[in-house]
Formats: structure tokens, C-alpha cells, sequence
């Protein structure tokens, strides 16, 4: 770790001479017109700021970095889930809507997805779902009509049962409602997961769904999001009311600097999240004045995916240049450094059918298909390969699932550990400076 420039207070001047302002200004006429009430208030002023600069000194700042979408807002959250205070009501019902709006995201995209894939005679051949029956059957083609006309080319004409779902006749017992905090898109998007619910179902539901879905690295869709799709009539019951792993699993962007302390074992602990976006990372310098340790998130499933914001560009190609300025930044000359390569469950399942040596950037990968311990080892690789120099512990390397908890808490464990024994050491060395 690093140790700032320090240098020792000057002694005390014993003599007539005039000094400097502040407390020390205040200390000195105390000293010499011996008054015991001023000298006393001296003496407080001077161990307040004593305490407030020793309580700094012991802060550790950690730093959450990376791309887009790699998982750093997980690790945030499980920072809280694990050290932090309990989700209110108002946090709930924000994710609730987040949650519902989300769905509605990844079902345009789907929708979409299968259109472009030539799918739509394939999806007519599909019956309804077997049990289904009543006024809310029908078949996986007619769900995907009414889906492309109201969310994705808003053809749909505006009917008497459509302004019936509208605001004034919005189910009172609803527990998750509407939140100011989500913003107007969200809840506009909440609005419509509950109208077309049943429609979302039974078109996740259908055998061409499952493969618009094994081909959905082309079109962004959250990978973590199927778990929202396979609840499906959970989230959308009165009662709902996101668990902890649903909101682990929910997809806000980043747009702001956010800072939590937390307290752990008597250690005082500030941790910063960013947006990954390349539109946000204009805002990342303001954070790294006085960083202990940074912690970089990449995510190992994105091999075969492209940037949101800059389609022709592979996700796992801009972490490896992020991490390269991040690393070579003087900025960290003296932080450590540790790499999260996340997402390995879903790395775990993407591999069977996308092949990382047919992505144009990874053509060099000539390790067995399908085998995860290659594939992680052939990303670490090409991580550590972005160093000037050659010193990255392999100890500073963790493979993750951020939605895991068990996992996240074994990490952040071992991190926590790395961080404290680095900060030691680099007491030790401006200690030893300083003779």
C-alpha cells in the first residue's frame, strides 16, 4: 500500500515569539497568560483533532471499477447485505417497480431478437400451453403479437380494457405500487409488466423462446434476469415483495458516484461504486484521491457481447484495456489492485454453445472447448498480460459469482484480509522511513 508525504508537527515554542493562527495561536496565549479554563479548552481542541485525524488515517477507502454491466453494483449491494443495514419499505417498493421494469426491458429485447432471427413461422407452429384454458388462453403467437404491438412498435390501438388498467384503476392491494425514487420510465414499464403479464409468460414458456434465448448475447439481455422470468406469477402478486436475491439480481445503472461506510471489526470501511458506462467514467477521478485498494469487476460471460454503448466493440476487449489504464494509472502506483472476474456462473453455462476461440479476439484461445478451467485460465492470462510489470499475486485474483452471498462473503473475507495486511505493511514502511 501506499504511505503519503508525512512530516512532523514542530516542536512547541517556549519563547516570546508570535505564531501562527488556530488552535495553536490559542494554545500559545493560553500558555501565557496561564489561564487553566483556556488552556483546558487548548488541550480539547487539540485531542479532538487528534482523534478526527487518526480516525481518517485508519478509514479504508475501497474503489469498485470496471465496465458496464459487470456486476459492480452486486458487490455493492452484498457489501450491504453483509455488513450494512437492513431494506426498508421505500428501498423495496423502488426495487419492486425496478424488478417489474426490468422484465419488460429484457422481454422487448427478446421480442425484437426473435423477429430479426426469422422465428415468428416457428413460433406459430406452437400450441398453447397445455392446463391453459378461459379467457386468458392463448397461444405462444398470439402472446408475442400482443407483446410486439404494445412494447416494442406501440401499434396497438388504445382500448377500453387497456385504460382500465390505467392509474385510476390501479389494484389497491398491489403492495409494491408505484415509487417516485425508480423514475417515470420504470414505473411506466412496472405499469406495463402487469398488464401483459400472461402474454410474457406463456411466450417465455414456448421452445422458440428457449432459442432466442440461447442467442441472447447479441442483444444485451441480462443474463441473471432469467430467474425474474422463471418467478414470473411471483412478481407479479399483490403480495410481492423483492427478496434479497432479487434484488441482487436487479439492474439499475449507475449514474452517480455512491459511497457506504460500514464498520467491520472495529475497522472503518468507505466503499464507492461508478457507472462503468464510457459516458460515466469522466466522473471516476474525482474518486481516487487517498484509495487503499481498488477493486476491479470484469465479467467472464461477456466474451461473446458487444458494448451497449459502442455496438461493434467486444465487452471483454474494453475490461482488458480498462484494466490496463487502471493498473499502469499513477494515480495507483501504491493501491492494490484486486480482479474480480465475475459471473462464472453464467461463463460456466455459456460455453457449452459460444465457443471462446470463434470471438474474432480470442482466436488464440487453444485450450479444449467447453472446459470452464481453461477458459478462466486463458482470461486470467490475458489480464495479467496487461501489466507493465510482471508482479500481480495470484492471491489478488478471485473468480465470482456476485449474486452468490456464501461466495461474495468468502471474497470479501480474503480481500478485506489482503487490504489490512497491505495497509500494515505500508505503515511499516513509512515508519521506517521516517529514521
Amino acid at each position: 500500500m501506499g504511505c503519503g508525504a508525512s512530516t512532523d508537527a514542530p516542536p512547541a515554542s517556549s519563547g516570546q515569539s508570535g505564531g501562527g493562527g488556530g488552535g495553536g495561536a490559542y494554545a500559545e496565549t493560553a500558555h501565557q497568560t496561564n489561564d487553566p479554563e483556556k488552556t483546558a479548552i487548548s488541550s480539547g481542541i487539540d485531542r479532538e483533532l487528534d482523534r478526527a485525524r487518526q480516525q481518517e488515517e485508519g478509514k479504508v477507502k475501497l474503489l469498485l471499477l470496471g465496465a458496464g454491466e459487470s456486476g459492480k453494483s452486486t458487490i455493492f449491494k452484498q457489501m450491504r447485505i453483509l455488513h450494512g443495514s437492513p431494506r426498508s419499505d421505500d428501498d423495496l417498493r423502488m426495487y419492486g417497480v425496478v424488478i417489474r421494469s426490468n422484465v419488460i426491458v429484457a422481454i422487448r429485447k427478446l421480442c425484437t431478437h426473435l423477429r430479426n432471427l426469422g422465428l415468428e413461422d416457428s413460433l406459430a407452429q406452437e400450441p398453447a400451453p397445455d392446463g391453459e384454458d378461459g379467457p386468458e388462453s392463448m397461444t405462444p403467437r398470439q402472446a408475442y403479437d400482443e407483446l410486439i404491438a404494445h412494447l416494442v412498435d406501440n401499434t396497438a390501438s388504445v382500448s377500453e380494457d387497456m385504460l382500465q388498467n390505467g392509474d385510476s384503476n390501479a389494484n389497491p392491494r398491489d403492495w409494491v405500487g408505484q415509487s417516485p425514487r425508480a423514475g417515470l420510465a420504470a414505473n411506466n414499464d412496472a405499469k406495463q409488466f402487469l398488464q401483459h403479464v400472461n402474454a410474457i409468460r406463456i411466450l417465455w414458456q414456448s421452445k422458440t423462446m428457449k432459442e432466442v434465448w440461447s442467442k441472447r448475447a447479441a442483444v444485451n439481455v441480462i443474463d441473471g434476469h432469467k430467474e425474474y422470468f422463471q418467478d414470473i406469477q411471483r412478481i407479479a402478486s399483490p403480495s410481492f415483495k423483492p427478496t434479497t436475491q432479487d434484488i441482487l439480481l436487479a439492474r439499475v445503472r449507475t449514474t452517480q458516484v455512491v459511497m457506504e461506510r460500514y464498520r467491520i471489526d472495529g475497522i472503518d470501511f468507505e466503499m464507492y461504486d461508478v457507472g462503468g458506462q464510457r459516458s460515466e467514467r469522466r466522473k471516476w477521478i474525482d474518486c481516487f484521491d487517498h484509495v487503499d485498494a481498488v477493486i476491479f469487476v470484469a465479467a467472464l460471460s461477456e466474451y461473446d457481447q458487444t458494448l451497449a454503448e459502442a455496438k461493434r466493440t467486444n465487452r471483454m476487449v474494453e475490461a482488458l484495456e480498462l484494466f490496463r489504464s487502471v493498473c499502469n494509472n499513477r494515480a495507483f502506483a501504491n493501491t492494490s489492485i484486486m480482479l474480480f472476474l465475475n459471473k462464472k456462473d453464467i461463463f460456466a453455462e455459456k460455453i457449452l454453445y459460444s465457443d471462446i476461440a470463434a470471438q474474432r479476439p480470442f482466436y488464440d484461445y487453444a485450450g479444449p472447448p467447453k472446459d470452464f478451467d481453461h477458459g478462466v485460465l486463458y482470461f486470467i492470462q490475458k489480464f495479467k498480460d496487461c501489466l507493465i510489470d510482471d508482479e500481480f499475486n495470484d492471491s489478488f485474483i478471485h473468480v465470482t459469482c456476485a449474486t452468490d452471498t456464501n461466495n461474495m462473503e468468502f471474497v470479501l473475507d480474503s480481500t478485506r484480509t489482503i487490504i489490512m495486511t497491505d495497509n500494515l505493511q505500508g505503515y511499516d514502511l513509512c515508519f521506517v522511513g521516517a529514521f
